[in-house]
């Protein structure tokens, strides 16, 4: 996937987050009341998230020099750590918002075109954070995928909030307004937690899920004809790239080229079923074999 055309998936999604900002503050506008605030409050995290991952996919993109040898896909994960926090800053403005609310006891106005603005804004939101979803993972984008479930959590938030505010209406307990920003300030917090926890198994070289594995297994043994084992399998995910490297054991007579055609054969294979590998195999004579690990059919 282009890293061009990534960049500019995420400088729309700021692009977006303004248009949904501008709509939810016209709707806290034209009702007055807090728990719409609150929603729009969480919109600002939105467009800051995105700028953080519009600046973290640029880095990341950036080939592999000196400095960093492995490239530079782990700045992705520090943007979705930063998302995390900005998510959890926004649940205290909330929360803050909703306790002010309590207090002072307003009562919102109904405003149809206000009503109206939010659920549009909210339409936008859940179509953009399918889109984002479901491109970063095809684009292998944890910066993409983050901002995109956040928004997903802004969708259900706005939805309750707008279920919530047409109760308070209805019936009058202007207190269901504050109740509800808590409400919306919780799930906040509950996404920025999500959020930062998968993003730090990422910083923490996490190793790709049992899916991927038992395919690296798999090519290995089924193309790693004229090899003995393979033992010490060890993989590690940093951003789009899944790092791979294991011990191949081969006959001792082998020839050095011998040897390295079958590692050729192999890293193809795998290369074809896990995009982005970055395949290191050490070779070795069979008196050090395992007996244990893969076996190579």
């Amino acid at each position: 996937m282009a890293d061009g055309f990534r960049l500019r998936i995420a400088f729309f999604s700021i692009v977006v987050g303004i248009i949904v900002l501008a709509l939810k503050f016209g709707a806290y506008w034209l009702t007055g009341s807090v728990a719409l605030y609150s929603d729009a409050l969480e919109t600002i995290v939105n467009i800051a998230s995105s700028v953080a991952a519009l600046a973290a996919i640029w880095f990341a993109s950036k080939p592999a020099d000196s400095n960093h040898p492995y490239g530079h896909d782990k700045a992705e994960y520090f943007a979705a750590v930063l998302v995390g926090v900005m998510i959890v800053l926004a649940a205290l403005s909330i929360f803050r918002a909703a306790w002010l609310g309590f207090v002072q006891g307003d009562s919102p106005d109904f405003s149809l075109p206000g009503i109206g603005m939010n659920v549009l804004a909210a339409a936008i939101n859940g179509l953009w954070a399918a889109y984002l979803v479901r491109f970063g993972r095809k684009a292998r984008s944890p910066a993409l995928v983050a901002d995109g479930k956040h928004l997903f959590t802004d969708v259900i938030s706005s939805l309750g909030v707008l279920v919530g505010v047409v109760l308070v209406l209805l019936t009058g307990w202007n207190v269901l307004d504050s109740v509800l920003a808590v409400l919306v300030g919780l799930t906040v917090l509950w996404s920025g937690w999500g959020l930062v926890k998968e993003s730090v198994g990422g910083l923490m070289d996490e190793a790709a899920s049992a899916d991927v594995l038992d395919k690296i297994r798999a090519q290995i043994s089924e193309q790693g004809e004229g090899a003995l084992e393979a033992h010490d399998l060890r993989t590690r995910i940093a951003g789009r790239t899944t790092f791979i490297d294991f011990h191949l054991v081969v006959p001792g007579t082998m020839t050095v080229e011998s040897a390295h055609s079958i590692c050729d054969r192999i890293e193809e294979a795998i290369s074809e079923d896990v995009p982005g590998a970055r395949i290191t195999i050490h070779v070795e004579p069979e008196h050090k074999a395992k007996h244990s690990g893969i076996v190579v059919l």
